[in-house]
């Protein structure tokens, strides 16, 4: 641990602020980091689904460890600003194999986690969390760690039940040492609205096209907002457009609007 890295840490959890919502366009690369921080990003966010596909793995826990951590140091090492990462389910068949993953992560600077539960029992998506929680308090950082709930993103169980069942699971992970929690999957003001009344710690939502604005989720309460892998999608979209267009017309009229190639070299030298 280096006194830097215990600095980003406060720091992002101090961006935490409910009603004032940390914005996350989240990157899978160091130029895109740049970017982002550009922008006017106060942190950084990876998306697992986003550096899983630059990888060439599919999301779910299919990438290899060692390449995501990698990926993720490159980004720490590409701007002056916390950094949190999307770990998935953590990389791990067993609790004490997510604290490794962990304790690994901590290794590249990184000062923020994300976990799922992936539809697992929470006693044991806990338990997964508690071991990341006894990792970082090992390391002496204080990791800002995001449990996240997929009740809704995977629409498990019964309709009727998903808010409670969502939100039993949430506070189980606060007390197993998460310090925010994450919901993608919800959309609704009032089910949002929810969540921030029942859990006693910062809420992090899913956002894109049809999602409240981030004013409206502002004075919902939400503490976070997310956009995994919406630039990726965006992104992999305009490569696309581009390639047929040049493939099947011959033109090149896609490319159109895109960063020079002195801005994005400057970019790749920081």
């Amino acid at each position: 641990m280096t006194t830097t890295q215990h600095e980003l840490a406060r720091a992002l959890h101090a961006l935490h602020r409910p009603g004032e919502p940390l914005v996350l366009a989240n990157v899978w690369d160091a130029v895109g980091a740049r970017l982002v921080a550009a922008a006017g990003a106060r942190a950084v966010a990876t998306a697992s689904a986003s550096v899983s596909w630059t990888l060439g793995s599919a999301d779910g826990d299919a990438a290899d460890r060692a390449e995501v951590l990698a990926q993720t140091a490159l980004i720490v090492r590409s701007v002056a600003l916390p950094v949190t990462a999307d770990l998935e389910s953590g990389f791990g068949a067993t609790a004490a194999e997510v604290g490794e993953t962990v304790t690994a992560l901590l290794g590249t600077g990184a000062v923020g986690v994300n976990l799922e539960d992936g539809g697992r029992p929470a006693a044991e998506a806990a338990e997964r969390i508690a071991a990341a929680r006894a990792a970082a308090d090992t390391a002496g950082v204080p990791l800002f760690v995001n449990g996240r709930t997929d009740v809704f993103l995977k629409q498990l169980g019964d309709p009727a039940g998903r808010l409670d069942e969502a939100v039993d699971r949430l506070r189980a992970y606060v007390a197993a040492g998460a310090d925010g929690v994450f919901v993608p999957g919800v959309a609704d003001p009032e089910t949002i609205a929810a969540l921030v009344a029942a859990v006693p710690v910062p809420l992090n939502v899913l956002a894109g096209p049809g999602s409240p604005s981030v004013p409206e989720l502002a004075k919902l309460g939400v503490a976070r907002v997310s956009l995994g892998p919406g630039l990726a999608r965006a992104a992999y979209a305009a490569v696309r457009r581009a390639a047929e267009e040049v493939y099947s017309e011959g033109t090149y009229t896609a490319l159109d609007g895109g960063l020079t190639y002195q801005e994005l070299n400057a970019l790749a030298q920081g």
